[in-house]
């Protein structure tokens, strides 16, 4: 059994396949498989991973056997199978698929060599709700608009993931020692603040699954947008690392809406977010290079902006737009971000910097627990206006009335930018009109203890417009 990004025992219809082989399961993970565009994993997705997989290994010992870790080292997955054949007696392997082009290539590779060996390759989705070429127009082709997909998705969609945990007899063959892989950050440890908000692994992914509706589903629909409130389901990483299926979150969403008819809208609200992931991945699998390649060609000409510094000021939350600054800060200190302030912080590096999303993607893909080959990409470039369904470019957030909305009494700014905590409601989000009072009143120096705006609003929106006109 190859293991990749689906990291749990539960709902694993490539391990159930191999444990009802009846042979002995070997259970491999091998490091630094390449992703889409052979991108290598960020090191916040590194500090997931170390605990994933020691929480994985876990498991398989409870049932008798072991994860069996192997490093690539610049060698090929074919290479290590190769070796592998030297030292078992394998017949088959099993794996769930994968959707980027660079990944799917590895997989063909991988099959063909051992077709060539005589051994059995088999592979399943362990990873969507649906495969990408299995939701389609009446044309028989891909969608491009989420809508449509989302109706065409919730209305045929099947679960496939097995129930539970297979009966197998599970190898204990170890080989490299994790400890070795130094993926947990050290000199300095910068994860400090990662421990208090997260519990890698299955279990924790299925407690977090559980606690989320039980407590959270039901006002999700309302409070989804509220950064100052703990409404969302922080289930991405859990999801990007494979630790719970996507459809045993649909079975669970659909068994509390009937357990609790004041649940359904809210629960069909929150499954309507799970589609968006199968979307990502559809587009991810259309794609030639997702997270390089603009979906719409239009904007290969946009006149993008280079500036270090301000792209520095955006990755330390340090722009002087306090929503802007807290979600970045947020980011930087826990590994993720509320989805509503991703768009802000996003809209803003693009629109208010015209700083190439290219830039912001890379910067979400190093400090996200959640970065996903699929979402990560193709949530950008939405923001941007280059994806598929995108929102509009001359949609360009406000950060003020963006900030005064969501979070109205502060509570997610003062969190993040203790340094303006004592600023009135009526100026915490836009400091600059705070009078000379009010900021000797909160301990507040603009340009000192605080950064005044890196660039002005109205400035920047008109210079964001003027600059999308010439890819007109």
């Amino acid at each position: 059994m190859w293991f990749r990004n689906d990291l749990r025992l539960h709902a694993n219809p490539a391990l159930a396949a191999a444990c009802k082989s009846k042979n002995p399961v070997l259970c491999l993970y091998m490091r630094d498989l390449d992703s889409d565009s052979k991108r290598k994993a960020g090191a916040a997705s590194n500090w997931w991973l170390d605990k994933s997989l020691r929480s994985l290994d876990r498991d398989l010992k409870d049932l008798g056997g072991s994860l069996r870790l192997c490093s690539l080292n610049g060698r090929s997955p074919s290479d290590i199978f190769k070796d592998l054949l030297e030292e078992f007696d394998v017949v088959s392997v099993f794996w769930n698929r994968r959707y980027g082009p660079e990944q799917r290539k590895t997989d063909e590779v991988v099959k063909s060599f051992l077709k060539d060996e005589e051994i059995e390759a088999k592979s399943f989705n362990g990873l969507l709700l649906a495969e990408p070429w299995t939701v389609t127009t009446k044309d028989g082709g891909p969608y491009k608009v989420f809508t449509p997909f989302w109706k065409s998705l919730s209305s045929c969609y099947e679960r496939s993931h097995p129930e539970g945990v297979p009966d197998g007899d599970f190898l204990d063959e170890p080989d490299e020692d994790i400890d070795d892989w130094g993926l947990h950050p050290t000199e300095p440890d910068w994860s400090t603040g990662f421990d208090d908000q997260w519990t890698p692994g299955e279990k924790g992914a299925q407690e977090r699954l559980s606690e989320f509706l039980d407590e959270d589903l039901k006002g999700y629909s309302d409070n989804r947008d509220r950064p100052d409130r703990h409404s969302t389901s922080r289930l991405s990483p859990h999801l990007a690392f494979g630790e719970l299926s996507p459809q045993q979150i649909w079975s669970a969403t659909l068994s509390k809406i009937e357990s609790d008819s004041a649940c359904e809208s809210d629960g069909w609200s929150f499954l309507r977010e799970i589609g968006w992931r199968d979307f990502s991945y559809s587009l991810l699998y259309q794609a030639e290079n997702l997270s390089q390649i603009n979906w719409n060609d239009r904007f290969d000409d946009f006149p993008w902006v280079d500036d270090k510094k301000k792209l520095e000021a955006w990755q330390k939350g340090q722009t002087g737009y306090p929503i802007v600054d807290a979600g970045m800060r947020q980011l930087w200190q826990t590994g993720w971000m509320h989805n509503r302030v991703r768009m802000i912080v996003a809209s803003f590096l693009v629109k208010h910097l015209l700083i190439h999303w290219h830039e912001g993607e890379a910067w979400f893909w190093d400090t996200l627990v959640d970065a996903d080959v699929a979402n990560n990409p193709a949530s950008w470039q939405w923001v941007a206006g280059s994806g598929a369904d995108a929102a509009p470019y001359f949609r360009i957030f406000n950060p003020m009335t963006q900030g005064e909305k969501f979070d109205p009494d502060g509570d997610y700014v003062r969190e993040w930018v203790p340094e303006i905590s004592k600023l009135p409601n009526k100026r915490l989000h836009q400091p600059w009109e705070a009078s000379k009072e009010e900021l000797k009143k909160a301990d507040v120096s603009l340009g000192d203890t605080y950064p005044k705006p890196i660039v002005d609003h109205k400035t920047a929106r008109q210079a964001a417009l003027d600059a999308y006109e010439q890819t007109k």
